[in-house]
This record gives structure tokens, sequence and C-alpha cells, in this order.
């Protein structure tokens, strides 16, 4: 089996990373010297995600709710080392008794479908001895009120990860299921709300606080360059779905 390219050559695409962990992400395999594209809707973003990543990034405007722009941008892209999918959607959330189909389609619209979109688009350009990255979240293994169709959607991608690293071997499968992380996601909350809400999460976190996007980033990259690890869920949740006893 051919060695993974972990060296300053590796070519990386971040779909979903014009903001938050994916330009984190972009920008801790940058600082490597690994050549790196970040995918988006926004031009604009984009365009000021690679300013402020520097190094061997650049852009590529694609929408990951089209099938036709995967399809395009993959025809393109050229050998793939390392794929991450950073795309998330806002809808799914809510108290159950008031969540409608709709609503919860539109949560898996906006991320699972994409996933898997990207994913199997991207398979005939992957380094087989490279790796795949999903970004989930942990809500898929915790018990929050309201949090029922967001847990359906991550939880969904976090079940595929061990049966795709077996299947699609020597290719390496894994996904990191981060915790609250402190990034435009949450920009709908006002901010004074939202200041209260972290506040509450991480005071009751172990590590006392939430989380950041480069927290998440150091997460991806170590499973991306570990040669030795495929079919894993990590979680990055600040200790936050440990059991307390409380």
């Amino acid at each position: 089996m051919t060695a993974p390219n972990t060296s300053t050559t590796a070519r990386v695409v971040v779909m979903g990373g014009s903001s938050g962990i994916g330009e984190a992400t972009a920008a801790l395999f940058a600082a490597g010297g690994a050549e790196v594209v970040v995918t988006g809707r926004s031009q604009d973003k984009l365009d000021a995600a690679v300013a402020r990543i520097g190094g061997k990034t650049t852009a590529h405007r694609v929408d990951a709710g089209s099938q036709a722009e995967v399809d395009a941008f993959f025809a393109q892209a050229g050998t793939i080392d390392h794929l991450v999918i950073s795309v998330s959607g806002s809808a799914g959330s809510g108290p159950f008794a008031e969540l409608t189909l709709d609503h919860l389609a539109e949560g898996f619209d906006g991320k699972f479908w994409p996933h898997v979109r990207i994913l199997k688009a991207a398979l005939p350009h992957l380094d087989p001895a490279g790796s795949v990255t999903l970004v989930t979240a942990g809500s898929s293994r915790a018990a929050f009120p309201g949090t029922a169709g967001l847990a359906a959607i991550n939880g969904a991608l976090d079940a595929m990860v061990p049966p795709l690293a077996v299947e699609l071997a020597p290719l390496r499968i894994n996904a990191v299921s981060p915790g609250v992380i402190d990034t435009p996601w949450w920009d709908a909350v006002p901010e004074q709300q939202r200041r209260v809400l972290f506040d509450g999460i991480a005071a009751a976190t172990p590590v006392g606080r939430v989380g950041r996007p480069e927290d998440i980033a150091r997460a991806i990259h170590a499973l991306a360059t570990n040669e030795f690890i495929s079919g894993v869920v990590l979680d990055a949740t600040g200790g936050a779905n440990l059991a307390t006893g409380r």
C-alpha cells in the first residue's frame, strides 16, 4: 500500500471552509505547507477566508446542495489526499412536539445529504492512501431537549463511519463530533442570549469553556494525518458528553 501523503505536498479539500471549523482546519493544513482548496456558497466569504488563511490556499464556489455543482467541482479537482466535509445547516432543531417533518427534512437537506453527495462524488478522485473526515455534532449522542432532530441528522452520519471505513479501505474514513463551538453557526442567536447560553454550558463542561474552531481543527488534522486511525467518531466536546453522576 502506498504511504499516505502527509507532507507539505499534500492536497487537501475542505468543503465548507469559508468560516468557523472549516476555515480553522484549512488554516492548520496550510500552515504545514499543504495545498488547500476551500469551498462554500459565497465567493465573497471564500475570498476573505483565503486572504486570512494564506499559504497555498485557493477557493472554489460550490453549493453542496447542488449535485451538478458538486460533480463539476470534483471533475476538475485532481487527486485529493485529504477531504474534510464541514458542511452544516441550521434546520432541524426545536422541541419535538413542534418539529415539523418539513423542517426536519430541511435539516437533512442542509447537512446529511450534502455529506453523502460530496463523499460519493469525491470517491474516484481520492488517493486510496488518504482520508475523509466528516464533521458531525455531539448532539448525535447527547440528550439535550430540543435536539432530537439534530441528533437524527448527525447520528445518521456517525453511524455510517465504521461500515464505510471497512467498505472503502484502504481509504480511511473518520468523523469528529464537536460539542458547542463558538462559530458563526450561532450568529442567529442574539449576542446577549448567546453569551448567557455559552456561560451556562461552560459551567457544566469539565474543561470550563465552550470550544473554539481551532480545537476541532486540531482533532480533524490528527485523524487525517494518522494513517493508523480509521472508522473512528472522535468526540471533541470538552468532556460535556461524559456522565458525571449529577
